[in-house]
Protein backbone atom coordinates (compact mmCIF):
# COMPACT_ATOMS: atom_id res chain seq x y z
CA UNK A 1 0.00 0.00 0.00
CA UNK A 2 2.94 2.24 0.30
CA UNK A 3 5.54 1.52 -1.80
CA UNK A 4 6.57 3.96 -4.52
CA UNK A 5 4.63 3.38 -7.88
CA UNK A 6 5.70 5.44 -10.90
CA UNK A 7 2.40 5.31 -13.25
CA UNK A 8 2.94 8.47 -14.05
CA UNK A 9 6.83 7.48 -15.23
CA UNK A 10 5.45 7.58 -19.02
CA UNK A 11 2.67 10.36 -18.04
CA UNK A 12 2.73 13.74 -20.71
CA UNK A 13 -0.47 15.53 -20.17
CA UNK A 14 -0.54 16.99 -23.80
CA UNK A 15 2.49 14.67 -25.71
CA UNK A 16 3.99 17.27 -26.25
CA UNK A 17 7.57 15.42 -27.30
CA UNK A 18 8.58 15.25 -31.19
CA UNK A 19 6.80 12.10 -31.76
CA UNK A 20 3.82 13.29 -29.99
CA UNK A 21 3.11 16.22 -32.05
CA UNK A 22 3.39 13.91 -35.18
CA UNK A 23 0.87 11.63 -34.14
CA UNK A 24 -1.57 14.57 -32.48
CA UNK A 25 -0.77 16.06 -36.29
CA UNK A 26 -2.23 13.24 -37.77
CA UNK A 27 -4.65 12.94 -35.89
CA UNK A 28 -6.91 16.23 -35.93
CA UNK A 29 -7.82 16.75 -39.78
CA UNK A 30 -10.76 15.68 -39.25
CA UNK A 31 -13.77 17.92 -39.54
CA UNK A 32 -14.96 18.95 -35.68
CA UNK A 33 -17.87 17.15 -34.36
CA UNK A 34 -21.10 19.00 -33.78
CA UNK A 35 -22.18 18.99 -29.97
CA UNK A 36 -24.27 15.98 -29.27
CA UNK A 37 -28.36 16.76 -29.34
CA UNK A 38 -30.03 15.53 -26.84
CA UNK A 39 -32.50 13.39 -28.84
CA UNK A 40 -29.57 11.65 -30.08
CA UNK A 41 -28.18 10.58 -27.32
CA UNK A 42 -31.34 9.54 -25.91
CA UNK A 43 -32.00 7.56 -28.50
CA UNK A 44 -28.98 6.04 -28.81
CA UNK A 45 -29.08 5.04 -24.95
CA UNK A 46 -32.68 3.60 -25.70
CA UNK A 47 -31.21 1.30 -28.14
CA UNK A 48 -28.71 -0.17 -25.91
CA UNK A 49 -28.68 -3.88 -23.48
CA UNK A 50 -26.38 -5.64 -21.13
CA UNK A 51 -24.37 -7.88 -23.19
CA UNK A 52 -22.68 -9.13 -19.76
CA UNK A 53 -19.16 -8.06 -20.35
CA UNK A 54 -16.57 -5.02 -20.25
CA UNK A 55 -13.16 -4.36 -21.62
CA UNK A 56 -11.38 -1.37 -19.58
CA UNK A 57 -8.14 0.05 -20.99
CA UNK A 58 -6.69 1.49 -17.87
CA UNK A 59 -2.86 3.18 -17.26
CA UNK A 60 -0.17 0.70 -14.96
CA UNK A 61 -0.89 0.51 -10.92
CA UNK A 62 -4.57 2.41 -11.43
CA UNK A 63 -5.91 -0.71 -9.45
CA UNK A 64 -4.93 -3.11 -7.10
CA UNK A 65 -3.34 -6.05 -8.22
CA UNK A 66 -5.96 -8.52 -6.99
CA UNK A 67 -8.52 -6.11 -8.95
CA UNK A 68 -10.87 -6.83 -6.05
CA UNK A 69 -13.28 -3.91 -7.33
CA UNK A 70 -13.96 -5.47 -10.41
CA UNK A 71 -14.33 -8.56 -8.74
CA UNK A 72 -16.89 -7.27 -6.79
CA UNK A 73 -18.66 -5.62 -9.75
CA UNK A 74 -18.69 -9.07 -11.80
CA UNK A 75 -20.49 -10.59 -8.67
CA UNK A 76 -22.67 -7.72 -7.79
CA UNK A 77 -23.96 -7.21 -11.76
CA UNK A 78 -23.07 -10.45 -13.35
CA UNK A 79 -20.84 -8.46 -15.85
CA UNK A 80 -17.43 -10.39 -16.48
CA UNK A 81 -14.76 -8.01 -17.09
CA UNK A 82 -11.48 -7.75 -19.10
CA UNK A 83 -8.68 -5.26 -17.56
CA UNK A 84 -6.22 -3.85 -19.66
CA UNK A 85 -3.06 -1.75 -18.34
CA UNK A 86 -2.47 -0.50 -21.91
CA UNK A 87 -2.55 3.51 -21.63
CA UNK A 88 1.32 4.44 -21.59
CA UNK A 89 1.02 7.81 -22.67
CA UNK A 90 -1.51 10.02 -24.42
CA UNK A 91 -0.34 11.20 -27.64
CA UNK A 92 0.83 7.75 -28.48
CA UNK A 93 -2.47 6.19 -27.72
CA UNK A 94 -4.34 8.61 -29.21
CA UNK A 95 -2.10 8.72 -32.46
CA UNK A 96 -2.86 4.50 -32.57
CA UNK A 97 -6.58 5.24 -31.93
CA UNK A 98 -7.38 8.15 -34.23
CA UNK A 99 -7.20 5.85 -37.59
CA UNK A 100 -9.46 2.85 -36.03
CA UNK A 101 -11.49 5.73 -35.11
CA UNK A 102 -11.52 7.47 -38.01
CA UNK A 103 -12.47 4.40 -40.15
CA UNK A 104 -15.80 3.92 -37.98
CA UNK A 105 -14.07 0.58 -36.16
CA UNK A 106 -14.34 -0.36 -32.81
CA UNK A 107 -10.87 -0.05 -30.52
CA UNK A 108 -12.05 -2.74 -28.80
CA UNK A 109 -12.02 -1.20 -25.53
CA UNK A 110 -15.69 -0.30 -23.75
CA UNK A 111 -13.79 2.10 -21.06
CA UNK A 112 -10.56 3.92 -22.00
CA UNK A 113 -9.18 6.18 -19.46
CA UNK A 114 -7.34 9.60 -20.61
CA UNK A 115 -5.80 12.35 -18.96
CA UNK A 116 -7.04 16.13 -19.63
CA UNK A 117 -5.57 18.07 -22.41
CA UNK A 118 -4.89 18.40 -25.86
CA UNK A 119 -5.60 14.66 -26.97
CA UNK A 120 -8.65 14.28 -24.83
CA UNK A 121 -9.73 17.47 -26.56
CA UNK A 122 -9.12 16.04 -29.73
CA UNK A 123 -11.04 12.77 -29.14
CA UNK A 124 -14.11 15.13 -28.40
CA UNK A 125 -14.10 17.30 -30.96
CA UNK A 126 -13.79 14.64 -33.67
CA UNK A 127 -16.65 12.95 -32.05
CA UNK A 128 -14.90 9.88 -30.84
CA UNK A 129 -16.28 9.86 -27.42
CA UNK A 130 -19.63 8.56 -26.62
CA UNK A 131 -22.08 11.07 -25.00
CA UNK A 132 -23.25 9.44 -21.66
CA UNK A 133 -26.62 9.21 -20.64
CA UNK A 134 -26.85 10.52 -16.80
CA UNK A 135 -30.38 9.09 -16.12
CA UNK A 136 -28.37 5.95 -15.78
CA UNK A 137 -25.53 7.29 -13.34
CA UNK A 138 -27.17 7.15 -10.15
CA UNK A 139 -23.94 6.52 -8.44
CA UNK A 140 -21.96 9.20 -9.84
CA UNK A 141 -24.72 12.08 -9.36
CA UNK A 142 -24.80 11.23 -5.77
CA UNK A 143 -21.22 11.33 -4.90
CA UNK A 144 -19.12 13.22 -7.15
CA UNK A 145 -17.82 15.87 -5.78
CA UNK A 146 -18.73 19.29 -7.06
CA UNK A 147 -15.25 20.32 -7.96
CA UNK A 148 -15.63 17.60 -10.97
CA UNK A 149 -19.17 18.03 -11.78
CA UNK A 150 -17.86 20.79 -14.41
CA UNK A 151 -14.62 20.93 -15.54
CA UNK A 152 -13.64 23.28 -18.40
CA UNK A 153 -12.85 20.42 -20.85
CA UNK A 154 -15.93 18.73 -20.46
CA UNK A 155 -18.69 21.43 -18.91
CA UNK A 156 -21.59 19.11 -17.69
CA UNK A 157 -19.66 15.70 -17.69
CA UNK A 158 -21.46 15.24 -21.00
CA UNK A 159 -17.97 12.87 -21.95
CA UNK A 160 -16.25 11.79 -19.08
CA UNK A 161 -16.60 10.91 -15.47
CA UNK A 162 -13.18 11.77 -13.49
CA UNK A 163 -11.44 8.55 -12.42
CA UNK A 164 -8.83 10.39 -10.27
CA UNK A 165 -6.87 13.58 -10.09
CA UNK A 166 -3.88 15.23 -8.98
CA UNK A 167 -1.87 18.45 -8.58
CA UNK A 168 1.09 20.11 -10.21
CA UNK A 169 2.68 22.08 -7.07
CA UNK A 170 6.19 22.66 -5.45
CA UNK A 171 8.39 19.78 -3.98
CA UNK A 172 11.71 20.83 -1.96
CA UNK A 173 14.18 19.09 -0.48
CA UNK A 174 13.56 19.72 3.91
CA UNK A 175 17.26 19.46 4.20
CA UNK A 176 18.33 22.07 2.04
CA UNK A 177 15.14 24.45 2.05
CA UNK A 178 14.44 24.99 6.12
CA UNK A 179 11.28 27.97 4.98
CA UNK A 180 8.45 26.83 2.66
CA UNK A 181 8.48 27.91 -0.22
CA UNK A 182 4.88 29.26 -0.43
CA UNK A 183 5.62 31.62 -3.61
CA UNK A 184 5.55 30.00 -6.86
CA UNK A 185 8.65 32.66 -7.29
CA UNK A 186 10.94 30.34 -5.06
CA UNK A 187 11.24 28.63 -8.49
CA UNK A 188 12.83 31.85 -9.96
CA UNK A 189 14.97 32.72 -6.94
CA UNK A 190 18.51 33.10 -7.54
CA UNK A 191 19.62 31.35 -4.37
CA UNK A 192 18.50 28.44 -5.82
CA UNK A 193 20.80 28.62 -9.16
CA UNK A 194 21.22 25.42 -10.52
CA UNK A 195 19.17 23.61 -7.95
CA UNK A 196 15.38 24.13 -9.93
CA UNK A 197 14.01 21.61 -11.20
CA UNK A 198 11.12 22.23 -13.76
CA UNK A 199 9.15 19.61 -16.39
CA UNK A 200 9.53 18.89 -19.56
CA UNK A 201 6.13 19.12 -20.52
CA UNK A 202 4.95 22.46 -22.21
CA UNK A 203 1.58 22.65 -20.81
CA UNK A 204 3.11 21.79 -17.40
CA UNK A 205 6.21 24.56 -17.38
CA UNK A 206 3.56 27.05 -19.23
CA UNK A 207 0.99 27.17 -16.87
CA UNK A 208 3.91 27.90 -14.01
CA UNK A 209 4.88 30.65 -16.33
CA UNK A 210 1.67 31.69 -15.89
CA UNK A 211 0.96 31.24 -13.13
CA UNK A 212 4.29 33.70 -11.98
CA UNK A 213 2.85 36.40 -13.66
CA UNK A 214 -0.88 36.29 -12.17
CA UNK A 215 -2.45 34.87 -15.42
CA UNK A 216 -5.13 32.62 -15.34
CA UNK A 217 -3.95 29.66 -17.92
CA UNK A 218 -7.46 28.68 -18.15
CA UNK A 219 -8.75 32.14 -20.07
CA UNK A 220 -4.84 32.71 -21.22
CA UNK A 221 -3.99 34.34 -24.92
CA UNK A 222 -1.39 34.06 -27.11
CA UNK A 223 0.32 37.29 -25.50
CA UNK A 224 0.39 35.73 -22.26
CA UNK A 225 1.78 32.58 -23.41
CA UNK A 226 4.30 35.03 -24.82
CA UNK A 227 4.70 36.79 -21.56
CA UNK A 228 4.42 33.00 -19.81
CA UNK A 229 7.58 32.02 -22.39
CA UNK A 230 9.99 35.68 -21.84
CA UNK A 231 9.84 34.81 -17.86
CA UNK A 232 10.54 30.95 -18.32
CA UNK A 233 13.46 31.82 -21.12
CA UNK A 234 15.00 34.45 -18.67
CA UNK A 235 14.92 31.73 -15.45
CA UNK A 236 16.61 29.13 -17.60
CA UNK A 237 19.31 31.77 -19.12
CA UNK A 238 20.31 32.74 -15.84
CA UNK A 239 21.22 28.84 -14.77
CA UNK A 240 18.80 29.12 -12.06
CA UNK A 241 17.41 25.43 -13.59
CA UNK A 242 19.27 22.57 -13.10
CA UNK A 243 17.37 20.67 -15.42
CA UNK A 244 13.67 20.17 -17.25
CA UNK A 245 12.32 16.88 -16.10
CA UNK A 246 10.03 14.05 -16.67
CA UNK A 247 9.26 11.77 -13.75
CA UNK A 248 12.53 11.46 -12.47
CA UNK A 249 12.78 14.62 -10.79
CA UNK A 250 11.36 12.99 -7.89
CA UNK A 251 14.56 11.35 -7.67
CA UNK A 252 16.61 14.31 -8.15
CA UNK A 253 14.77 16.08 -4.98
CA UNK A 254 14.91 13.32 -2.81
CA UNK A 255 18.75 12.82 -3.15
CA UNK A 256 19.41 16.83 -3.10
CA UNK A 257 20.47 16.94 -6.72
CA UNK A 258 17.48 19.92 -6.78
CA UNK A 259 16.56 21.48 -3.96
CA UNK A 260 13.43 22.97 -5.04
CA UNK A 261 11.17 21.70 -7.96
CA UNK A 262 7.77 21.32 -9.85
CA UNK A 263 6.47 18.39 -8.57
CA UNK A 264 3.16 16.27 -9.17
CA UNK A 265 1.59 15.73 -5.60
CA UNK A 266 1.23 11.54 -5.91
CA UNK A 267 4.99 11.22 -6.22
CA UNK A 268 5.76 13.22 -3.20
CA UNK A 269 3.17 12.08 -0.97
CA UNK A 270 4.07 8.49 -1.81
CA UNK A 271 8.40 9.54 -0.96
CA UNK A 272 6.44 10.87 2.74
CA UNK A 273 5.07 7.06 3.36
CA UNK A 274 8.72 5.82 2.64
CA UNK A 275 10.60 8.58 4.96
CA UNK A 276 12.40 10.50 2.42
CA UNK A 277 12.74 14.57 3.36
CA UNK A 278 10.30 15.73 0.50
CA UNK A 279 7.32 18.20 0.88
CA UNK A 280 4.74 19.58 -1.03
CA UNK A 281 2.89 23.11 -1.68
CA UNK A 282 0.31 24.53 -3.64
CA UNK A 283 2.35 28.02 -4.47
CA UNK A 284 -0.09 31.02 -3.57
CA UNK A 285 -0.16 32.25 -6.59
CA UNK A 286 -1.68 28.61 -7.83
CA UNK A 287 -1.03 24.86 -9.01
CA UNK A 288 -2.43 23.08 -11.62
CA UNK A 289 -5.13 20.18 -11.30
CA UNK A 290 -5.06 17.05 -13.56
CA UNK A 291 -7.57 14.58 -14.02
CA UNK A 292 -7.55 11.04 -15.76
CA UNK A 293 -11.18 10.25 -17.17
CA UNK A 294 -12.92 7.12 -17.98
CA UNK A 295 -15.03 7.82 -21.44
CA UNK A 296 -16.62 5.50 -23.92
CA UNK A 297 -14.91 5.16 -26.94
CA UNK A 298 -17.16 5.45 -30.32
CA UNK A 299 -18.45 2.40 -31.81
CA UNK A 300 -17.75 0.65 -28.27
CA UNK A 301 -19.22 -3.05 -28.43
CA UNK A 302 -20.32 -2.79 -24.70
CA UNK A 303 -21.51 0.81 -24.35
CA UNK A 304 -24.13 0.13 -21.45
CA UNK A 305 -22.16 -2.20 -19.55
CA UNK A 306 -19.03 0.09 -19.46
CA UNK A 307 -21.57 2.63 -18.32
CA UNK A 308 -22.59 -0.06 -15.59
CA UNK A 309 -19.09 0.06 -14.41
CA UNK A 310 -18.14 3.47 -14.29
CA UNK A 311 -21.07 4.03 -11.84
CA UNK A 312 -20.51 1.55 -9.98
CA UNK A 313 -16.57 2.33 -9.09
CA UNK A 314 -18.62 5.66 -7.77
CA UNK A 315 -20.49 3.95 -4.87
CA UNK A 316 -18.01 5.44 -2.07
CA UNK A 317 -17.07 2.22 -0.33
CA UNK A 318 -15.62 1.16 -3.65
CA UNK A 319 -14.14 4.32 -4.86
CA UNK A 320 -12.34 4.04 -1.21
CA UNK A 321 -10.63 0.67 -2.03
CA UNK A 322 -9.11 2.40 -5.63
CA UNK A 323 -8.02 5.34 -3.61
CA UNK A 324 -6.27 3.71 -0.77
CA UNK A 325 -4.55 1.60 -3.65
CA UNK A 326 -4.18 4.71 -5.83
CA UNK A 327 -2.91 7.73 -3.75
CA UNK A 328 -4.16 10.63 -5.83
CA UNK A 329 -7.16 12.60 -5.50
CA UNK A 330 -10.48 10.95 -5.50
CA UNK A 331 -13.66 12.85 -7.18
CA UNK A 332 -15.53 11.21 -4.50
CA UNK A 333 -15.24 12.91 -1.09
CA UNK A 334 -17.07 10.19 1.09
CA UNK A 335 -13.92 8.73 0.82
CA UNK A 336 -12.11 10.62 3.28
CA UNK A 337 -14.34 9.78 6.50
CA UNK A 338 -14.38 5.79 4.96
CA UNK A 339 -10.43 5.76 5.03
CA UNK A 340 -10.94 8.14 8.39
CA UNK A 341 -13.25 4.74 9.61
CA UNK A 342 -10.92 2.15 8.82
CA UNK A 343 -7.91 3.71 10.21
CA UNK A 344 -9.88 3.92 13.32
CA UNK A 345 -9.81 -0.11 12.90
CA UNK A 346 -6.69 -0.71 11.74
CA UNK A 347 -3.55 -1.43 13.88
CA UNK A 348 0.05 -1.20 13.30
CA UNK A 349 1.52 -0.01 10.01
CA UNK A 350 -1.57 -0.50 8.10
CA UNK A 351 -3.28 2.69 11.43
CA UNK A 352 -0.55 4.94 10.50
CA UNK A 353 -0.30 4.74 6.47
CA UNK A 354 -4.79 5.46 6.54
CA UNK A 355 -3.83 7.70 8.96
CA UNK A 356 -1.54 9.53 6.58
CA UNK A 357 -3.62 9.43 3.79
CA UNK A 358 -6.93 11.06 5.73
CA UNK A 359 -4.99 13.80 6.51
CA UNK A 360 -3.08 14.89 3.61
CA UNK A 361 -3.79 17.12 1.36
CA UNK A 362 -2.10 15.55 -1.07
CA UNK A 363 -4.90 13.29 -1.28
CA UNK A 364 -7.64 15.42 0.23
CA UNK A 365 -6.77 19.23 -0.95
CA UNK A 366 -8.41 22.00 1.29
CA UNK A 367 -11.13 24.32 0.04
CA UNK A 368 -8.14 26.82 -0.32
CA UNK A 369 -5.92 24.50 -2.06
CA UNK A 370 -8.57 24.04 -5.03
CA UNK A 371 -9.50 27.49 -4.81
CA UNK A 372 -5.60 28.11 -6.55
CA UNK A 373 -6.22 25.22 -8.92
CA UNK A 374 -6.08 25.95 -12.84
CA UNK A 375 -6.23 23.10 -15.53
CA UNK A 376 -4.59 23.97 -18.73
CA UNK A 377 -5.41 26.28 -21.81
CA UNK A 378 -7.93 24.68 -24.16
CA UNK A 379 -6.28 24.79 -27.23
CA UNK A 380 -7.80 24.84 -30.71
CA UNK A 381 -5.29 22.83 -33.09
CA UNK A 382 -4.75 26.56 -34.78
CA UNK A 383 -3.42 27.87 -31.62
CA UNK A 384 -1.23 24.29 -30.99
CA UNK A 385 1.06 25.43 -33.57
CA UNK A 386 1.82 28.70 -32.18
CA UNK A 387 1.60 27.67 -28.14
CA UNK A 388 3.89 24.20 -28.39
CA UNK A 389 6.85 26.10 -29.85
CA UNK A 390 7.14 29.14 -27.38
CA UNK A 391 7.73 26.33 -24.43
CA UNK A 392 8.70 23.65 -26.33
CA UNK A 393 11.83 26.21 -27.75
CA UNK A 394 12.63 26.48 -23.64
CA UNK A 395 12.97 22.87 -23.11
CA UNK A 396 14.82 21.70 -25.89
CA UNK A 397 16.97 24.39 -26.09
Amino acid sequence: MTQARTRRDAFRIAGLSAAGLALAACGVQGKKAAPPKADAVKEFWAKQTKHGRVVFANWPEYMPENQAPLKKFQQATGISYEYKEVIQENAEFFGKADPVLRAGQSLGFDIVVMTNGVQLQHMIDLGYVTALDHSQMPNFLANVGDKYKDRAYDPGNVYTMPYTSGVTGIAYNTKYVKDEPKSIEALFDPKYKGRVGMMSDAQEIANFGMFALGLDPEKSTEADWQKAGAKLKAQRDAGIVRKYYDQSYIDAVSKGDVWISMAWSGDVFQRQLAGEPVKFVVPEEGGTIWTDNMLIPKNAANPLDALILMDYLYQPAVAAELDEFIQYVTPVPAVQDLLRENAAKAKGEAKKSLEEMVDSPLMFPSEADYAKLRTYTKLTTKQEQVFNPIFQSITQA
